[in-house]
């Protein structure tokens, strides 16, 4: 994926426009994954939850409503 994008060697010099350059790839792969995905198959499925999460669930703490529960 990376060659495809020619990430293998950066156009610009300098630490910044070498960042801009990677963040600008970046959002164009993320692009291009976007549209090839097909919406019928982006059914949303929560996680399980983490063995942290079912230890504060066993041990009655509470926990906030953002912890993966699908809201």
């Amino acid at each position: 994926m990376a060659l495809g994008h020619r990430a293998r060697r950066c156009r610009y010099h300098g630490l910044s426009k070498t960042h801009v350059q990677h963040a600008m790839t970046a959002i164009a792969v993320n692009i291009e994954r976007l549209t090839g995905q097909d919406p019928r198959d982006t059914i949303y499925r929560p996680r399980r939850p983490t063995a942290l999460q079912q230890y504060l669930e066993s041990h009655d703490f509470p926990r906030p409503l953002r912890w993966r529960q699908g809201k």
